[in-house]
């Protein structure tokens, strides 16, 4: 009896259906060829739902989800809706209470991908950036004094816990000891943030005591945006907090080719992990099959592999670095040289070899 793995699916707003769609497509195409099933259950999850029904999840919707060992997530976010409101409701929501406390982003130059970076190529930009998740600034904390009034006062508070960051430090321990160089750099502010990044600090020698084969080093978090540009290459596995890993993870993505590019996982090691292309739903290019599938690609392939079907996943990263090299020009919305649907097709026929 083949395996079967189910899935359930959340395509979102804007161009999220057309990424989903042909992510599915290719994930299908490595289940036929290394001989598991896919089985999967799609949410309406997303800015027409809440415009609707003005809810962003419905009562049970997280509880559903827990159900299933991973979602594959398209975009949220929709032009008439204000910001915050589908992303507090929806993708925060479902990340705190998921408990998918690891953000994962691999950022890897392909061969044949252009990158802003001066006399840089595969072999410098080839590391991982390891998120914690569910803390920090994210969590919510604060609120207004006299708002609206010339004295009014914001606060919004960095919440760190022992147990949040430790679990999030020994994850990027056990990766680096998995990559071939086997070094490991935090990046905080230890100058400045001498109490919260005090505790990631700590911790990070502390555990790192317990893994004499990984290589420790520290770097600020500016001077990580330096490095990254200047010297990618000196990163193997970066562990961040929540607010640094978002912010440095978009400049890897633009060393690494763009948004079309780039792939991401939030990750509960034992639960509920859901899988996603990191740029937004881009809403300009909804149905005009403009928009590129690629990064919803990779994130497919990083849930397969996720899900033990190793093989696959390396088949379908595989797939999409020959698709780059060989065929697809370039990886901006309507500059790829064929439509989404057709570039899905590329990949799903190379994954099938």
């Amino acid at each position: 009896m083949a395996r079967n793995h189910e899935i359930a699916v959340i395509p979102g707003d804007g161009t999220g259906p057309e990424v989903i769609r042909e992510g599915l497509k290719v994930v299908r195409a490595a289940a036929e060829r290394f001989g598991f099933e896919i089985t999967t259950r799609e949410y309406d999850f997303g800015g027409e739902r809440y415009l609707k029904t003005g809810e962003t999840l419905p009562d049970g919707a997280v509880d559903e989800l827990r159900g299933f060992k991973v979602v594959y997530l398209g975009a949220i976010g929709h032009p008439g809706v204000k910001p915050g409101i589908l992303e507090k409701g929806i993708l925060l929501r479902l990340r705190f209470e998921l408990d998918q406390y690891i953000n994962l982003r691999p950022i890897r130059l392909y061969p044949g991908v252009e990158t802003p970076l001066k006399n840089k190529g595969p072999a410098e930009i080839d590391f991982v950036v390891v998120r914690e998740n569910t803390e920090d600034v994210y969590a919510g904390i604060g609120g207004f004094l006299k708002k609206g009034t010339p004295d009014e006062v914001a606060l919004q508070e960095m919440i760190y816990t022992r147990k949040g960051v430790e679990r999030c430090v020994r994850y990027a321990f056990e990766l680096a000891r998995t990559r071939k160089r086997k070094k490991l750099t935090l990046c905080a502010k230890t100058n400045v943030l001498t109490y919260a990044h005090d505790l990631w600090q700590r911790v990070f020698d502390e555990v790192g005591a317990e893994y004499p084969d990984v290589q420790r080093d520290y770097a600020h978090v500016d001077a990580t945006c330096m490095w990254m540009v200047k010297s990618p290459e000196f990163f193997d596995v970066i562990v961040t907090t929540n607010m640094f890993g978002d912010i440095i993870t978009d400049l890897g993505a633009m060393i690494q080719g763009g948004m079309g590019i780039a792939a991401g996982a939030n990750i509960n090691p034992s639960g509920t992990s859901m899988f996603e292309p990191i740029g937004g739903s881009a809403p300009k290019y909804t149905g005009k099959n403009v928009i590129n599938p690629l990064a919803a690609i990779s994130a497919g392939g990083m849930m397969l592999d996720f899900l033990g079907e190793k093989e696959a996943g390396r088949a379908v990263e595989e797939a999409v670095m020959k698709a780059v090299s060989t065929r697809i020009r370039c990886l901006s919305a309507g500059k790829m040289g064929m439509g989404t649907d057709a570039v899905g097709d590329l990949v799903a026929s190379l994954v099938r070899g």
